[in-house]
């Protein structure tokens, strides 16, 4: 039986690769060759050289559309700005910053997500990776598995690992779906696929980053957060950022939190 592919690669679009500060006009010029080479072709640049040299375009290779139609920005908030979802990269691990999945298992959640809106991964820089502050913008972050003797991966390699893993997780949908084929999910499954989308679309990050500063003086309010307690305060809110920004928040969800909050704030000023 052919399996019809009903629009599969839309999601790609929603996939937007953000290099952070990179140095090397080489690994910029890889990445886009590794985007392409995978199916994707949204490249953002934060801070970039000021010049890229010859080098990008030659590692860029058959890649300079994407190479040249590559968006910079100032700083990460600039990038992520119309972005609903945001995926960080890193080696290192800890509680402090959140979920990290290693990237064979978050491709398939990158994947379910760029159904309903964009998604930024974001590639730390050659030398340092990802600041703190960075991560914290971050509701999701994926791991490559390295030897332990030598961990440390070249910029261009992760983003064509990380752009591999994510075909390959749509591959795996495929598969499923045609497991489905003398089913009546199938039909359900193929009008999803063909709209490009599961769900109703996430809202961007410009949107929902005014709902952390609502919650913030919400929780002050009701005396949850100590006055005076920076520590506390920053740990509760980089927790709420991270789980929202894990799943994304649908207009009405937006709107809906703020409802609430709005409520609160009458009944206690009112009390």
């Amino acid at each position: 039986m052919k399996l019809i592919n009903y629009g599969m690669d839309r999601w790609r679009d929603n996939v937007h690769f953000v290099l952070v500060g990179p140095k090397e006009s080489g690994n910029i010029g890889a990445s886009a060759r590794a985007i392409k080479n995978m199916g994707f072709r949204n490249l953002s640049l934060v801070d970039p050289p000021s010049v890229l040299t010859d080098e990008a375009r030659w590692f860029a290779c058959n890649a300079l559309d994407v190479l040249d139609s590559a968006l910079s920005y100032p700083d990460v908030k600039s990038a992520i700005s119309d972005k609903a979802i945001v995926v960080g990269t890193s080696r290192r691990t800890g509680k402090r910053r959140g979920v990290i999945l290693p990237v064979a298992q978050g491709a398939g959640k990158v994947l379910e997500l760029a159904r309903t809106g964009r998604v930024a991964i974001l590639f730390g820089r050659e030398d340092r990776g990802l600041l703190n502050e960075e991560v914290d913008e971050c509701g999701l972050l994926l791991t490559i598995p390295t030897s332990r003797e030598h961990r440390s991966l070249n910029l261009s390699q992760a983003v064509l690992i990380v752009a591999y893993e994510l075909l390959n997780a749509e591959h795996e949908n495929l598969k499923s779906v045609a497991k489905q084929a003398k089913s009546k999910k199938l039909k359900v499954a193929a009008r999803n696929l063909e709209s490009g989308q599961y769900g109703t679309p996430l809202m961007p990050y410009a949107d929902i980053s005014a709902l952390y500063g609502h919650m913030a003086e919400v929780l002050k309010l009701l005396e949850y957060i100590p006055r005076g307690d920076r520590d506390l305060e920053t740990k509760i809110m980089q927790n709420l950022k991270h789980f929202i920004a894990r799943a994304g928040l649908t207009e009405w969800e937006l709107n809906m939190l703020h409802g609430i909050l709005s409520q609160i704030e009458k009944k206690m000023f009112s009390s």
